[in-house]
């Protein structure tokens, strides 16, 4: 049983309320927790926190800073195992790839804590009287809203760049997974200065609703869904000018050539459709547009490889697959499953709750592949973020372009072939804002990431997301002449 607490000015604190909300186990409906539910009274006081300490944590010289931040990720190194089981129990994120989240939480730290070195000024041709300069300032107070897929990796990771830049941090939580968030508040409240970061969990209502609309904070950072972040730039609007950016959802195709190699082409499809994350996952590539000189050969390929993975406990060893992170999101995938269902849609693989009694309870679906033949149909608009892999043939580039056209998102895309002019161009004209060409899945170090369309605005894990917590001004000074 793990009881998260708020972190607010330094100390980890009870809600205002005394409200708490029970955790349960996805895996089983167990009781492993509860969070503090902080309301409007606590974002308050975190505001007013942050507003205060400010000040003084951008006036440390940058160094001073990074050593910080390099403590915070040493201090997550060694809570390490406990952090990842935590996480697959509140999740249903499988162990190993939660082990993988915290090492690279880590290891973001580190990186954009080095990368701050390079969050420059500017000098401008001068003029005859004046020198022109211009320096970066950070906005002051931050809000990062966390998405429930990675919850501990995001809170970590994300909360650096504004922070190295010399912004006060306020982390809201998912409540769909918010014990990490617990672990990480330890870790600030032994380390950082009171008021730098705060943390909170709580719901939409009556957590992130007054974050965003406090006029004090200035820049928000939102990993979510596409609705969520249309609801947060409306309620923002009639408070005041906020820079906001938006990291969301999309519908994200990987596109087979004829000349593919179909074994490395059928390894790519579940890599990209991310089953370890039961398909919760922005960039999960869940449109696989096959040719049809090889559709019939890689769909079975396709399917054998689906129908193969192994669902279960997520703590368990070799498990490939866990259960959906809430009863809420349950309801939506199955919704969306009965649907394409009753549509008479062909399913080749899944579609229900696993069988046996250890899947009896919790938020069970099996990975799911379905064939469509429309290019209009719901599943190839409709971002299921669940374990369900939509199959489509195409015989012209044209097809895959109307796709792309008609999609209102554009996150990723995958393109597995030989013809690498063939793969460029498409690469090229895809409306999607990260391209993987004979890979898929993995985030580089240092490439910015985000989407296109409504999939979001800004570019996040580069030297963009740190230059994107400052704000420039620009500074002209006069210079006399020499007699």
């Amino acid at each position: 049983m793990y009881e998260a607490k708020l972190l607010i000015n330094g100390e980890l604190v009870e809600a205002a309320s005394g409200a708490r909300f029970e955790r349960r186990s996805p895996s089983d409906l167990s009781l492993i927790g509860s969070a503090a539910a902080a309301g409007p009274e606590d974002v308050k006081r975190a505001v007013d926190a942050a507003v205060a300490a400010q000040p003084a944590w951008a006036a440390l010289s940058l160094d001073a800073r990074i050593g910080y931040m390099r403590k915070v990720a040493n201090a997550i190194r060694a809570r390490r195992e406990e952090i990842a089981r935590l996480e697959s129990l509140d999740s249903g994120n499988i162990y190993g790839p939660m082990l993988g989240d915290v090492d690279r939480a880590a290891s973001r730290i580190e990186y954009y804590s080095g990368l701050a070195h390079g969050v420059l000024g500017a000098t401008y041709p001068a003029t005859a009287d004046h020198l022109h300069i211009s320096v970066r300032e950070p906005f002051g107070v931050v809000a990062r809203i966390i998405a429930f897929n990675h919850p501990f990796y995001f809170a970590a990771s994300r909360f650096t760049a504004p922070l190295v830049t010399g912004n006060a941090v306020i982390v809201k939580s998912p409540e769909q997974a918010p014990l990490t968030g617990g672990i990480l508040a330890e870790i600030c409240s032994e380390i950082l200065p009171a008021g730098v970061v705060s943390i909170l969990s709580g719901d939409g209502p009556n957590t992130g609703q007054p974050l965003v609309t406090d006029r004090r904070v200035k820049r928000i950072g939102f990993i979510g869904s596409v609705p969520t972040a249309m609801r947060i730039q409306a309620s923002t609007a009639p408070v005041g000018i906020k820079a906001i950016t938006h990291e969301l959802g999309g519908k994200n195709m990987m596109v087979v050539l004829p000349d593919a190699d179909l074994d490395k082409a059928a390894a790519l499809a579940l890599e990209g459709m991310n089953f370890q994350w039961q398909g919760q996952s922005c960039g999960s590539t869940s449109c696989l547009m096959i040719h049809d000189d090889v559709y019939d050969e890689l769909l079975e390929k396709v399917v054998a490889k689906v129908s193969a993975i192994k669902v279960g406990h997520p703590l368990e060893p070799g498990c490939g697959m866990g259960p959906l992170v809430s009863e809420e999101h349950y309801n939506k995938v199955t919704g969306l499953i009965a649907k394409a269902k009753e549509s008479g849609t062909r399913i080749l693989a899944g579609g229900k709750r696993p069988e046996g009694a250890q899947f009896e309870k919790g938020y069970w679906v099996e990975p799911t592949v379905f064939e469509v033949d429309r290019r209009d149909h719901m599943l190839m608009k409709t971002e299921v973020f669940g374990p369900v892999l939509t199959v489509m043939r195409w015989k012209d580039a044209s097809e895959i372009i109307e796709v792309d056209d008609a999609s209102d998102l554009g996150l990723t895309a995958s393109i597995v072939g030989k013809d690498i002019d063939q793969a460029l161009a498409f690469a090229r004209r895809l409306n999607v804002g990260y391209v993987w060409i004979n890979c898929v899945g993995p985030h580089y170090v240092g490439v910015p990431y985000g989407g296109m369309k409504n999939s979001g605005v800004g570019r996040e894990e580069g030297i963009e997301e740190l230059l994107s917590y400052t704000e420039v001004k620009s500074i002209n000074i006069a210079v006399p002449r020499l007699a």
